[in-house]
């Protein structure tokens, strides 16, 4: 709980009362032989204790948006804000009150279950002995606690995406970004990530979530932001959002209305 505690310490030094976690002002940002910007002057607000679903089609701007969040990428131009603090100046502060769960496996497949998440462990300077209780109580809750010795490689998709998973939470992040956290795995994976996910809401974490998976979205999420061509273009919780749309009985019905039926590359 030590991060929490530093987290608020510094945001009360700077005299910072934030209801939205993350605020984006204008945020552009355009790659080189690109038409149109992979995000276009998006103005998005992400309140204090949300399931944000953020959706859309393939290439609508939703990576781009969480490289930029991250520090990976920089914009052209506008500004995004998490807990106040600007991500091109106080990108430090920022990265010791976030996790990051991405799309792809981040692990070191050759190393075992127990090297890798001490490995992620010591990046957030958690002391040994809190990490070690932190390492055995994720891994019973995900499931993992007789694959400690077994190599990444070894493991089903399953296994993987819970471990990833597990990295981004040893620091127990004020905000949880996560890419696509459920695709490609088994049904019981899947709710015992989105179980414990919810577990970890409760107790305090924003989370930031994107996925394809529009019925898992319509159950998971507090709030729903669609975008495409790297603007909001409609946002809602997701039974507003059905219950204002003609002739929409899910929230995929809603996701197609908005972005249409063309397949994306």
């Amino acid at each position: 709980m030590h991060c929490f505690a530093d987290n608020l310490s510094a945001l009360a030094k700077l005299d910072i009362e934030v209801q939205n976690i993350i605020e984006t002002a204008n945020l552009t940002k355009r790659y080189a032989g690109m038409q149109n910007p992979a995000i276009n002057n998006l103005n998005l607000k992400i309140r204090r204790g949300e399931i944000f679903g953020l959706l859309g089609p393939n290439g609508a701007g939703k990576t781009t948006l969480i490289n930029v969040l991250t520090g990976i990428l920089k914009p052209d131009s506008g500004k995004a804000t998490i807990n106040g603090f600007d991500v091109q100046t106080r990108l430090k502060i920022i990265k010791s009150q976030i996790g990051i769960v991405p799309q792809e496996i981040a692990l070191y497949p050759s190393l075992t279950v127990r090297e890798n998440l001490y490995i992620f462990g010591s990046l957030y300077d958690i002391p040994k002995s809190i990490l070690k209780k932190r390492i055995e109580e994720f891994l019973i809750i995900y499931g993992l606690e007789n694959k400690i010795k077994s190599q990444v490689k070894k493991l089903s998709g399953g296994m993987k995406r819970r471990l990833n998973i597990i990295a981004g939470i040893l620091q127990q992040p004020e905000l949880l970004i996560l890419d696509e956290p459920t695709a490609g795995i088994d049904v019981q994976s899947k709710v015992v990530i989105l179980q414990n996910l919810r577990d970890l809401n409760r107790k305090g974490t924003t989370i930031l979530y994107t996925s394809h998976y529009m019925d898992e979205a319509e159950k998971f999420c507090s709030h729903t932001t669609i975008i495409d061509y790297g603007k909001i273009i409609t946002e809602g919780s997701p039974a507003d959002l059905i219950g204002n749309c003609t002739d929409c009985g899910c929230l995929e019905d809603v996701f197609i209305k908005f972005t249409g039926r063309k397949i994306r590359e």
